[in-house]
C-alpha cells in the first residue's frame, strides 16, 4: 500500500471525526514547517542569531497553542501533552512548564451521560448496582472520570468493602481514540522522513507503542487485571498498598475499586499536618519505583501525583511499615507510619528480562560514575547501535561525571550556566553524530522515571537522586555477585564430576595401551601423507630418468648397444613420473 493510499485509509469519514483529524494535522504540519524554517533554513542563510533570539518565545507559543488544542479536543491529545510535560530531560522548560496543568485540567462529562453509559454496561439501574453514587466526580481524566459510591448490601457482604470509587469511560471515547491514533500515525510517518528525527528514533514504531498502551488504557478489564498483578508483586511489601477490585461491578468500560483516597503525595502541607516528613517520603517512593523497573519488570508508567497517595497508618500495621521504610530512609527521625497507595493502573509497562539486565548495568555504572560502563550499558540496552564508535562519548561521560556526578537538582541549579553551555559546545557534535535509537518499551520507562524524579523533587527540593541510586545500585551489585557465585559453583560441580570420572577413564585407556589395542585414525592426515609419498616417488622417477638419459648419451660414442639399452630403460621412470599409479590415493 502506498503512503497516499495508507493516509486515505487512515482518514475518518466526513463529519466531526474528520474535522478533528484535520485540525490535529494542521496543527502538526504548521509547527513542523515553522521549526524547519527557523532551525534549518535561517541558520544556513546567515540568520542563526534570529533563530537563537526567537527560540524561547517560539517554544512558549507552541506549548500555549498545544495546551489550548489538548483541552478543547481532549482524548489522546491530553495524553500527548502529559508525556511532553514529563520530558524535562529533552524538552525546554518553556514547554514542560506550560503543559504541566494538563495533568488535572480536564472538564468533566455531565453526570447523566456517565449514568447512561454505566447502566448500559452493568445491565441494571445505578440504584440497584450501588447504594449510592455521587454525581460530582472526584477526578476527571482524558479517557474517563471517577465517582465515589457506596456498595450495595449484597456486594458489601461479599467483598467486605463498603465505600468504593467507580471509574467510567467518557461516552464516545473509542471513536475519539481511533481518530487521534490515525492522526498521530500520519504525523509519525511525516517525522520518519525528517533525518534529524529518523536517525534517532523510529517515529512510526513509537506511535504504535503509544497506540498499544492507549488502547489498553480504555479496556478496564485489562486495568483491573493489572491492578491485581501489581498488588501480587508487592504483597509482601509493607511500603505499598493497592485498592481491591470489585469484580462484580467491573466491565470493559466500568471499573469499581475500593476507595483508598488519602493524602496526595505532593501535598506537603497535608503530609506535615499528619506528622509525616515529606523528605522521608521521597527516597521510599524512588526505591519503590526502582523495584518495579529493575527487579519486578512490571511498573506503573503514569506515577504522577494524582495517582499516588500517602496513607497514614495506626496500630500493628504502623510498626511493620516503619521497619520497612527505615531501609529506604536511613537516619530519618521516627514519625507517623505511612504507606504508599498506588491507583490508576491503566498505563502499565513491562521490562523484558534482557532490557532489565541492561538497565541494571546502566544503574550500577551511573552510581559508580563509570563513563565507559555507562556507554557499554547503553549499547546493551539498545540505545546505541552496536556499530557505533563510542570512544568520544565515553570521554564525554567520564568528564560529565567528574564535574557534575553526585549533584542533586538543588546543587545543579547553583552551577554557572556557562559550564553547561561549554560542555554542550565541546561534546554536542559527538552526541548528535552518534546513532542513538529509542528501543521498544522505552517510551514508558522514560516517562516513569521522569515523573518519579519530578515527584521526589516536589517532596524535597534538596532531594538528590544519587542518594537513592547508590544504595540501590550497591544492592544490585551484591545480587549480581551472588549470581556470579552461583554460576561459579555450578561450573565447579561440573568440573568435580569430570574429576571423579577421570581416574577410571585413565585406567581403561592405560590397559588398552598395554594390550596394544589402541588405534589412532586421522583420515585427513593419512591422505596428506599418501600425497607426500606419491610426490617423493615421482621425484625419484624423474631423477632416475635424468640419470639414465645422461648415461645413455655418454655411452653413445663408446658402446652404441649399451647406450641404446640404457636410453630405452630410461623410458620406464619417465612413464612412472608422468603417469603414477592411482593406488594409494
Amino acid at each position: 500500500m502506498t503512503s497516499v493510499a495508507r493516509e486515505q485509509a487512515d482518514a475518518p469519514a466526513a463529519g466531526p471525526a474528520r474535522a478533528r483529524y484535520r485540525r490535529i494535522l494542521r496543527f502538526a504540519g504548521w509547527n513542523l514547517a515553522v521549526t524547519w524554517w527557523y532551525e534549518l533554513v535561517l541558520p544556513r542563510i546567515g540568520f542563526a542569531r534570529v533563530t537563537e533570539r526567537t527560540r524561547s518565545k517560539r517554544m512558549r507559543r507552541f506549548a500555549q497553542r498545544f495546551h489550548v488544542l489538548a483541552v478543547e479536543l481532549g482524548g489522546l491529545m491530553i495524553k500527548v501533552g502529559q508525556f511532553m510535560s514529563s520530558r524535562l530531560d529533552v524538552l525546554p522548560p518553556e514547554i514542560t512548564a506550560e503543559l504541566e496543568g494538563l495533568q488535572d485540567e480536564v472538564p468533566p462529562v455531565p453526570f447523566p451521560g456517565i449514568r447512561a453509559l454505566a447502566e448500559a454496561e452493568l445491565g441494571v439501574p445505578l440504584e440497584r448496582a450501588f447504594a449510592s453514587v455521587e454525581p460530582t466526580p472526584v477526578a476527571a481524566a482524558s479517557l474517563g472520570q471517577a465517582h465515589r459510591a457506596v456498595l450495595s448490601a449484597v456486594d458489601a457482604e461479599d467483598t467486605g468493602l463498603e465505600r468504593a470509587v467507580v471509574k467510567v469511560q467518557r461516552p464516545g471515547i473509542d471513536a475519539i481514540v481511533d481518530v487521534d491514533l490515525a492522526a498521530l500515525r500520519r504525523v509519525g510517518r511525516w517525522l520518519s522522513h525528517v533525518r534529524l528525527v529518523s536517525d534517532r528514533v523510529d517515529a512510526p514504531a513509537l506511535v504504535e507503542e503509544f497506540a498499544r498502551t492507549s488502547l489498553e488504557e480504555i479496556d478496564y478489564l485489562h486495568e483491573a487485571a493489572s491492578a491485581e498483578r501489581f498488588a501480587a508483586d508487592f504483597a509482601a511489601d509493607e511500603r505499598v498498598s493497592v485498592p481491591e477490585v470489585v469484580w462484580e461491578r467491573t466491565t470493559r468500560r466500568v471499573l469499581t475499586l475500593a476507595d483508598v483516597t488519602a493524602i496526595k503525595i505532593t501535598d506537603v502541607d497535608a503530609l506535615r499536618a499528619a506528622g509525616i516528613d515529606p523528605a522521608e517520603v521521597a527516597p521510599v517512593f524512588a526505591a519503590v519505583m526502582f523495584d518495579q523497573l529493575f527487579t519486578n519488570g512490571f511498573f506503573h508508567a503514569d506515577p504522577h501525583p494524582g495517582n499516588i497517595f500517602v496513607t497514614p497508618l495506626a496500630g500493628a500495621a504502623a510498626g511493620a511499615v516503619a521497619g520497612a521504610a527505615a531501609g529506604a530512609s536511613a537516619g530519618a527521625a521516627p514519625g507517623t507510619a505511612w504507606r504508599l497507595t498506588f491507583i490508576d493502573f491503566g498505563m502499565m509497562g513491562e521490562v523484558p528480562t534482557g532490557t532489565r539486565t541492561g538497565l541494571r548495568k546502566l544503574l550500577i555504572a551511573a552510581a559508580a560514575r563509570d563513563g565507559k560502563g555507562l556507554v557499554d550499558a547503553m549499547r546493551d540496552v539498545g540505545v546505541l547501535l552496536p556499530s557505533a564508535d563510542t570512544a568520544d562519548l565515553e570521554r564525554a561521560m567520564t568528564q560529565l561525571f567528574a564535574r557534575f556526578g553526585g549533584m542533586g537538582f538543588a546543587e545543579l541549579r547553583e552551577v554557572d550556566p556557562r559550564e553547561f553551555r561549554d560542555f554542550a559546545v565541546q561534546f554536542g557534535d559527538v552526541v548528535r553524530s552518534l546513532p542513538f535509537q529509542l528501543p521498544e518499551n522505552f517510551l514508558l520507562i522514560i516517562r516513569a522515571m521522569s515523573l518519579t524524579s519530578g515527584v521526589c523533587s516536589a517532596l524535597d527540593p534538596e532531594f538528590n537522586l544519587w542518594d537513592s541510586v547508590e544504595p540501590y545500585a550497591a544492592q544490585l551489585v551484591r545480587d549480581e555477585r551472588g549470581n556470579v557465585v552461583q554460576d561459579v559453583a555450578r561450573q565447579a560441580l561440573e568440573i568435580a564430576g569430570v574429576a571423579v570420572r577421570l581416574p577410571k577413564r585413565l585406567d581403561a585407556l592405560a590397559a588398552r595401551f598395554e594390550d596394544g589395542t589402541v588405534s589412532v585414525r586421522t583420515p585427513e592426515l593419512e591422505k596428506r601423507v599418501s600425497r607426500l609419498e606419491r610426490t617423493a616417488r615421482r621425484l625419484v622417477g624423474a631423477v632416475l630418468f635424468g640419470a639414465l638419459l645422461v648415461a645413455g648419451a655418454v655411452l653413445r660414442g663408446s658402446d652404441a648397444v649399451l647406450s641404446t639399452v640404457v636410453l630405452s630403460v630410461s623410458v620406464l621412470p619417465l612413464l612412472y613420473t608422468l603417469f603414477p599409479g592411482r593406488r594409494g590415493r
